[in-house]
Order: structure tokens, then C-alpha cells, then sequence
């Protein structure tokens, strides 16, 4: 078994989590600090972004609850209004269907504040978290830092229990070096790195349902 340093990645482990597939009714999204002060020096940024909104319309198309998150806004500026504009303030933080542009544009979803950079540091996300609908063992991660935020939220998560996956090209840091080491940090913990394609097609699961052909005009 080849060693990292002092680290020695569980691959039987992690091989039996990633065997596992994603089953939507148990997931949530989780979009993580995508702000107005801390986009700018992030590492390929416009990816982040699209792929992001990608993973919300999947969420409203499958009706998976979504929960946003800012990290002191005071400071660091609201959600960027590419990834707000996209939520609706519904119960549980779910996502209005994504085949509706006027659904789409409803009253935004109010983000959950944080100052501890783990999500999982808010009482207030715990909660809301717990709360959601449908035995939710599983969350989807997306944002930013993939090296701060975004990698305490997945080992926490890991902690608590959850089943973890990283869109790996819906997070990002101000470096490259960065992204990949949370990435490499989350991946020998346990999370299932993924894709925002892969998670979108595991979830779709076939493409002969409505939800492919609504998805499918995003992916094209």
C-alpha cells in the first residue's frame, strides 16, 4: 500500500464508499461561501460558477434540498448573484424546478451566516441540516475554499456520519496547489471526489425520464 508522507489512504474504505451510488432522495446540496469579495483571486473562478449552477439546477429538477452558505458577509459581500439568483426561498432550502425561469427568479433564498469555517461550526446549519425532509444521509459539496471551507464542511460531515461527495470542478481556492491539497485531504478521509457531470448523470440515472431532457439543455 503506497504511503503519503505519514498518511496511509484507506482505499478499501474509500473504495467501498465510492461503490456505493448517489441516491438523490437521500442527498442534499450544500453550496458553500461563493461571494462577492472572495470570487475574484479564485483559481479558474468561471468553472466554479458554472459548474455550481449546474449542480443547483440539478437539485431543483430532482427536487434535492439545497442549503447555502456565507462566510461573514459583513466582510466578504453576499452570494454572487449567478448562484443566488438560481435559489427560491422554499422550505427545507429546497430549489424551484430549473424548467421554469420564473420559478428560477423568485424571492432569493436567505444564506445561512457563518463564521466558523466549517458549516458544520453553525448551530443554525446543524439544525436546518437535520430538519430536512427524507433521512438525508448524503451531501453534495460544492464552493469555495477547497482547502478551508469546503474541507473542514467534508470532514465534519465525515464525522457526523454523513456520505460525502465533491463536485472536484465546483470547488476551488486562490491556488491550484491549494484546491488539489483539499481535494487529496477530503479523498483520504473518506469523501467520494467526484465530478459535476458524474453526479449529475449518477443522479439522472437514465436518460429516457423528463428531469434528463430538462437537465440536458444545461449540459449541452
Amino acid at each position: 500500500m503506497t504511503t503519503i508522507g505519514a498518511i496511509t489512504p484507506p482505499h478499501t474504505d474509500y473504495a467501498e464508499v465510492a461503490l456505493r451510488p448517489l441516491e438523490p432522495e437521500r442527498a442534499a446540496l450544500i453550496v458553500i461561501d461563493i461571494q462577492e469579495k472572495l470570487l475574484p483571486p479564485i483559481f479558474q473562478k468561471e468553472h466554479l460558477v458554472r459548474n455550481s449552477q449546474l449542480l443547483i439546477r440539478l437539485a431543483g429538477v430532482l427536487k434535492i434540498p439545497t442549503l447555502l452558505t456565507t462566510q461573514y458577509s459583513k466582510g466578504l459581500g453576499n452570494t454572487v448573484p449567478e448562484i443566488s439568483s438560481l435559489l427560491s426561498d422554499t422550505s427545507a432550502g429546497e430549489v424551484p424546478s430549473a424548467s421554469s425561469g420564473q420559478a428560477a427568479r423568485a424571492r432569493p433564498v436567505t444564506p445561512i451566516e457563518k463564521q466558523i469555517f466549517s458549516c458544520f461550526g453553525s448551530e443554525v446549519f446543524c439544525s436546518t441540516l437535520k430538519r430536512l425532509p427524507g433521512n438525508r444521509n448524503t451531501v453534495i459539496l460544492c464552493g469555495m475554499e477547497s482547502h478551508i471551507c469546503v474541507a473542514q464542511t467534508a470532514l465534519a460531515a465525515l464525522r457526523a456520519g454523513y456520505l460525502v461527495h465533491v463536485a472536484s470542478d465546483a470547488v476551488s481556492s486562490r491556488t491550484e496547489w491549494n484546491r488539489n491539497t483539499g481535494l487529496e485531504r477530503m479523498r483520504a478521509a473518506g469523501a467520494v471526489i467526484s465530478s459535476t457531470e458524474m453526479i449529475i448523470y449518477e443522479a439522472l440515472k437514465s436518460s429516457s425520464t423528463s428531469e434528463f431532457k430538462t437537465m440536458l439543455q444545461y449540459l449541452k
